[in-house]
């Protein structure tokens, strides 16, 4: 692996040059990173210059239009999927939600689904709310003391009647990935559809969709430095097979089918910004050039090597504290570094007491509410949550550490 060029990759984020966020740490990129250079550029060019219709007969329009349909281009060959199997929305809820209402229309009463207690409410109350209809919904649980679903449990719940199984790639609490793969192939072979959430482990790197196998994969590009969009992938056979969500003279769309509303035609072209952003991380980090879906290999392997390097020494640091609880993994090798820690006051008080040492955290269940719970903690009371990406300084994890001395 190259060295880490953290200067190079700071200078991509305006964010790093702002004055009002000079002397602050930001680690609640959970819950939305900066954006990088090119995104904004992108955005600013369209409204600039192209906030028209798109695709009308005038050079303004065409201009917007083939903007849009390089971030289409661009993100789907980043992501190893056909163009016409990726979707935008305005959020992964909003995405998940209108996604369940055109699976149903093609089940009977008394198919089965299978959720998780592990995931972010996003991916799984939407499926949830579907036994209202006559949908019977199978919970695939997490260990209480763990966080982490046990693949052999899966194996109980699966039958004939198993239409679609949903997961998380990654959870925003315990933070270890899923074994995705696997468990896409557990799904195909008895005919269901496999829809992962992969809004907290897309921010570590894009991963390869069509490696991975999910027929249905998702995240939001505005915690992987983009505009604030939900991102949806759905394989093209399946997509097909669904119902129409769209106004009915789109049916023949399958770009329109799951947009009930008009998209936002800026922040679509900005997410091109987020393949501008891979590939000047790959230039400077790897030179010669690749295919799409490599150079996101390449960049993702990178981040998270970087990532790993960083999660060491500050879990090394909460491992020796008697007074906390780490949910989930605690080894920097088996998690993301999203870092949810149980203690004996409330979360929020924790991140505001921090936020008094220029420490940017969060504090809550963050829309985990089954999985905290599930958990033994009171969502309620919930978690600190540290979270960060590459472009952290390891400044400012040792400034977070000696912020965490100070206010635990």
């Amino acid at each position: 692996m190259p060295a880490f060029d953290l200067e190079f990759v700071r200078r991509q984020f305006p964010a790093f040059d702002d004055p009002s966020l000079d002397g602050w740490a930001f680690f609640e990129n959970a819950g939305g990173s900066y954006p990088c250079r090119q995104v904004l550029d992108r955005l600013f060019r369209f409204y600039t210059a192209t906030k028209v219709q798109p695709y009308a007969p005038y050079p303004a329009a065409e201009a917007a239009g083939a903007a849009m349909d390089e971030a289409y281009a661009r993100l789907s060959a980043l992501l190893g999927v056909a163009e016409d199997e990726l979707h935008f929305g305005p959020s992964t809820s909003q995405n998940t939600y209108v996604l369940a209402q055109a699976f149903r229309a093609g089940w009977r009463a008394g198919d089965a689904i299978i959720v998780t207690n592990q995931d972010h409410e996003a991916n799984s109350g939407a499926w949830r709310r579907l036994e209202k209809t006559g949908i019977a919904v199978r919970e695939w649980r997490v260990d209480r003391d763990t966080g982490l679903l046990d693949p052999a449990d899966l194996e109980t719940l699966l039958d004939d009647r198993v239409r679609l199984i949903a997961f998380p790639h990654c959870s925003n609490i315990v933070g270890a990935p899923n074994p995705v793969p696997d468990l896409c192939a557990k799904a195909r072979a008895i005919g269901a559809v496999s829809v992962v959430d992969g809004v907290s482990y897309a921010p570590h790197g894009f991963p390869d969709i069509g490696a991975l196998g999910a027929d249905v994969y998702l995240f939001s590009s505005y915690k992987t430095y983009g505009p604030h969009q939900g991102v949806m992938t759905v394989r093209r056979a399946v997509a097909e097979n669904l119902e129409n969500q769209g106004h009915f003279f789109n049916a023949g769309d399958l770009r329109k089918t799951l947009t009930p509303a008009g998209p936002d035609h800026a922040q679509i072209a900005a997410c091109a910004g987020m393949a501008d952003y891979t590939d000047v991380v790959h230039a400077q980090h790897f030179g010669a050039t690749a295919p799409p879906v490599e150079r996101g290999r390449r960049v993702h392997d990178l981040f998270r090597d970087r990532e790993q390097t960083l999660l060491a020494p500050l879990l090394d640091y909460l491992r020796g504290r008697n007074d906390i609880r780490i949910m989930g993994p605690t080894t920097a090798e088996t998690r993301c570094p999203t870092v949810a820690l149980a203690l004996t006051r409330p979360g929020t008080e924790a991140a505001a007491a921090l936020a008094q040492h220029r420490i940017m955290a969060g504090g809550g269940h963050f829309y985990a509410h089954r999985l905290v719970e599930a958990m033994g903690v009171d969502p309620e009371h919930g978690v600190l949550r540290l979270s960060f990406t590459h472009y952290t300084a390891p400044e400012e994890i040792d400034r977070l550490i000696t912020a965490l001395d100070a206010v635990l």
